[in-house]
């Protein structure tokens, strides 16, 4: 079993963060504290939080932007300015007017919440000062918290236990509350009353995304290091030891490793990195890191989920339970599932990690704030997509390999500066294209529909020279992250030569980095073998700069 950590007698609910989701309306219904909602009101709500130490609380939105809170109150966690349990919906009638941009909460529990507009407002337990406010009173109504941020975008937020972490839009972070372990990052022990900027190696840094164990805190900088503070009795901390950390620290073992994503349970750590593998640390008693045993890691561990990339990680303070989901849309879970303790990866029917927590965890809470999408109205944006390729509606057709592609003068005007100056006096209803093949032509033509591409990593080369072509430097982007998601040891070398060629430096230095994180796979491919002399002589000559070759 995991190790009790000192927390106040009687405790035990767990923190978890909410961030945003995706979901299909009827998702929220597998919660079982929205069985006290009527089917109506159901339909209403486009953002949802469970949380509380058996799942018994819940704050929603509607799409009229009310504010509706329900269940036990525990702590006045509700916000309703009273202690009293509500089997019914209130609405929460002093964020009137306010947007939920994210929310988290800790174990009392307490509310941290922050607007679409970047101010934060706390409520709920506060035996430990993490509302923030000052006093170590319960807060039984939404307080708004603004010293030391009053100048400040709060965009991300992140609870433990019973401390506090937010993120600004400039990458700065501050923490407040509960500190025995120092995990509000302070160099001390003392609690921390107000918020207060974590700086020691995070001075110079930009963060960009952050999470909380139970009683530590993780920061994921724009560079794709991660630093950590706080408790690490379990090893969550991924430095090699178990010794706690009073200020942030850089996870030294993921050199060289791009991390985009972190997660954290109740004692364990997740992390997601750019080429889609996921590292996992920390207490693994129920075998939450998925390693194929149960015992705790205090280094990063590689967790194997399927030869697919990992696109999603999860994982809540409530539960010893983890999941991943793959760019294919497999979900997998494991750790603690319903009593059971699953040990490797396993592949479920769900097709979203939230329904893993739903229907697995105990207690069933959300890991992060459900985003609900309405199905019954078309925005302009979707009205477009709908029409692209259409010949009812087209006054123009681009003729490739033999194929028509229909389109409409007037969007591809707007959309792209190439059609807005040769299309202009043009009155013909059919342009032949021969420069470029039909699915990239067609993927570029889609793109101008939908700001999106779907296209394999091969195809995706050829719509990067298109979009080089026409100076189209977003459809640019794309096209290399397309690209980063499909590079294998196969293709690298032949990605690398497609970056040099269209002078992409951010793809260039990615499949760089790839082939030296592989490349004794790589080396032995044809495509190394067919190499351009040049390409080999320069990428023999960096290889050597970073050690590459060194024993």
């Amino acid at each position: 079993m995991e190790e009790e950590l000192p927390l106040f007698s009687g405790d035990s609910g767990k923190p978890v963060q909410a961030t945003l989701s995706s979901l299909k309306k009827l998702d929220v219904g597998k919660w079982p504290i929205f069985s006290l909602c009527s089917e109506e009101e159901l339909q209403l709500i486009r953002q949802a939080c469970v949380f509380g130490s058996a799942g018994n609380e819940v704050l929603y939105t509607t799409v009229n932007d009310e504010i509706f809170v329900l269940g036990t109150n525990c702590c006045g966690c509700l916000g309703l300015g009273d202690v009293q349990s509500t089997i019914e919906p209130r609405r929460l009638d002093s964020l009137n007017g306010k947007k939920i941009a994210c929310l988290s909460y800790g174990s009392g529990p307490h509310i941290v919440l922050a607007t679409t507009e970047g101010e934060v407002f706390t409520w709920g337990h506060n035996a430990y000062s993490q509302l923030g406010n000052g006093t170590t009173n319960h807060g039984l109504v939404p307080c708004h918290i603004s010293t030391n941020l009053s100048n400040k975008q709060v965009i991300e937020v992140a609870c433990g236990s019973y401390h506090s972490l937010v993120l600004t839009s400039d990458g700065e972070v501050f923490a407040w509350g509960y500190n025995n372990s120092g995990q509000v990052g302070s160099g001390s022990t003392v609690n921390q009353p107000i918020p207060r900027r974590v700086t020691g190696c995070l001075q110079n840094k930009v963060v960009v995304t952050i999470a909380c164990g139970q009683m530590c805190c993780m920061a994921v900088v724009d560079t794709g290091e991660v630093y950590v503070w706080g408790y690490n009795g379990n090893g969550q901390l991924g430095l090699g030891n178990s010794g706690n950390q009073p200020t942030p620290c850089r996870v030294a073992a993921l050199q060289g490793i791009r991390v985009q994503r972190v997660a954290c349970g109740y004692a364990h750590t997740l992390v997601l990195t750019d080429e889609g593998q996921v590292y996992a640390w920390g207490a693994n008693s129920y075998g939450q890191l998925g390693t194929g045993n149960k015992s705790n890691q205090s280094y990063p561990t590689p967790v194997t989920v399927e030869k697919d990339r990992i696109i999603e990680i999860a994982a809540c303070h409530s539960t010893h339970t983890s999941a991943a989901k793959t760019q294919g849309g497999h979900v997998y879970m494991w750790g603690q599932c319903r009593g059971q303790s699953v040990i490797l990866p396993h592949l479920t029917h769900f097709s979203c990690a939230d329904d893993v927590f739903a229907c697995f965890a105990t207690p069933a809470v959300t890991w992060r704030l459900l985003s609900v999408e309405p199905d019954d109205h078309l925005t302009v944006a979707e009205s477009l997509k709908r029409e692209f390729d259409n010949p009812d509606t087209a006054d123009l057709k681009f003729l490739v390999d033999g194929k028509y592609i229909y389109a409409h003068k007037v969007l591809l005007k707007i959309r792209c500066e190439h059609f807005r100056s040769s299309l202009e006096d043009n009155e013909d209803d059919i342009v032949e294209m021969s420069e470029f093949s039909y699915p990239v032509y067609r993927a570029f033509l889609e793109y101008l529909y939908t700001d999106s591409i779907s296209l394999s990593p091969e195809e995706a080369v050829g719509l990067l020279d298109l979009a080089t072509f026409y100076r189209e430097n977003r459809l640019k982007k794309l096209c290399q992250q397309t690209i980063k998601q499909g590079i294998c040891e196969e293709n690298a070398i032949a990605l690398l030569s497609a970056a040099v060629k269209y002078d992409a430096q951010d793809l260039e230095e990615f499949c760089f980095r790839f082939c030296i994180n592989h490349l004794t796979v790589v080396t032995q491919t044809s495509g190394f073998a067919e190499m351009d002399h040049d390409l080999l002589k320069n990428f023999i000559s960096k290889a050597s700069r970073v050690g590459a070759f060194k024993n």
